[in-house]
């Protein structure tokens, strides 16, 4: 009997990735470039950005890659184009102010404190009444997932992008155990906000008040069903934050050791 021979294996081809084209690298650069412009104020509500073939110039793309940046700001309410008029910058009111790219935009520079303002406000009418519900709505899974958020913070802080996510965890944790489909739906924009903030101040002036310890509070009072307690914790750890980041934004001067001569 003849004997049987081996099949020859041919090695497995490894298929490469096409890379993608340059245009679909650049076009988010410009639109990040164009949204910081628009939301630090260089360029106001009702501006008329340059023509198509001038703005491709100018950032050095093609033209499907600027197409491609005004298409990303005018889905985030940035901006709008009209016939005859060109791309416009959209008013404020339109502005998709909980998107997370948006959001980043506003505290690359120094954030326009009435911004500031509104979004701890939206925060503090929010997160106190979802804490509120939390803690008679809550369950075992959801309060695992915020015990484990805030011993990632513990264990690598504020300051650090780990301990930051792990922050962020603990928030979304919480807006989730609210029950309530239209605070959930809240859920990222208000969880990006807390993160960006939270780096912004970590950047510039890390907050003299470690805000863990009320953090702890809000999550004993849900863990024990305390629903105003969660409440008023939470309240207070907003209102902790906002004064943390107007500290960042406007620090107080130096206080000079040097006393005054006659």
């Amino acid at each position: 009997m003849a004997s049987v021979q081996p099949l020859e294996t041919k090695p497995k081809r490894v298929r490469k990735r096409a890379p993608r084209p340059r245009s679909l690298r650049l076009h988010g650069t410009v639109a990040r470039e164009l949204g910081i412009r628009i939301v630090s104020g260089l360029l106001n509500p009702g501006d008329i950005l340059e023509g198509e073939i001038a703005a491709s110039v100018q950032f050095n793309v093609s033209r499907t890659a600027y197409r491609e940046a005004i298409r990303i700001l005018a889905a985030k309410g940035l901006v709008n184009s009209r016939p005859k008029i060109g791309t416009q910058v959209s008013p404020r009111k339109e502005w998709h102010l909980l998107d997370p790219d948006v959001l980043g935009w506003i505290f690359v520079g120094e954030p326009d404190p009435g911004l500031i303002y509104n979004l701890f406000e939206l925060r503090r009418i929010v997160e106190p009444d979802a804490a509120r519900l939390a803690a008679t709505r809550r369950t075992t899974p959801q309060l695992a997932r915020m015990r484990a958020g805030l011993d990632g913070v513990a264990k690598h802080g504020f300051a650090t992008e780990k301990g930051r996510h792990c922050d962020e965890e603990f928030h979304s944790a919480l807006l989730e155990a609210s029950d309530n489909d239209f605070i959930v739906s809240l859920t990222s924009g208000v969880a990006a906000a807390i993160a960006i903030t939270t780096a912004f101040k970590q950047h510039r002036r890390p907050a003299p008040h470690d805000a863990l310890p009320v953090h702890l509070e809000v999550f004993k009072a849900i863990e024990a069903g305390d629903a105003q307690g969660a409440h008023d914790a939470m309240a207070r750890l907003v209102d902790r934050g906002l004064m943390d980041t107007m500290e960042a934004r406007d620090p107080p001067p130096a206080r000079s050791h040097r006393r005054d001569r006659d």
